[in-house]
């Protein structure tokens, strides 16, 4: 069955760079679009990146230029670079499998499995 397993979570100062992973089993990893969503404390889903199998990425505004998601075929790991972290990047992160002939990724929560998220706590 498909797993998801977040890590790479924690709790730094404004300006910290974090770097998230996800470790991907149970389905043919490279054949499948990626994304990020993160969901800060009582708000609901946001989505914040996606790759695409050509490793074409997306990126949310509000993180557009200080995170970077990636792909690592070979090791069927999904990754998030984050830099210049802030408060308001506090959240319960996680990665998210898109289906089959997803087709728009820019701003899309239709992913069909996620995993059980990485907090992550930006805080002086």
């Amino acid at each position: 069955q498909v797993q998801l397993l977040e890590s790479g979570g924690g709790l730094v100062q404004p300006g910290e760079s974090l770097t998230l992973s996800c470790a991907a089993s149970g389905f043919t990893f490279y054949a499948y679009s990626m994304s990020w969503v993160r969901q800060a404390p009582g708000k609901g889903l946001e989505w914040v990146s996606a790759i695409r199998t050509d490793s074409l990425t997306y990126y949310a505004d509000s993180v557009k230029g200080r995170f970077t998601i990636s792909r690592d075929d070979d090791k069927d790991t999904l990754y998030l670079q984050m830099n210049s972290l802030k408060p308001e990047d506090t959240a319960v992160y996680y990665c998210a499998k898109m289906p089959a002939g997803a087709g728009n990724l820019r701003g899309s929560l239709a992913h069909d499995y996620r995993g059980q998220g990485t907090q992550v706590t930006v805080s002086s």
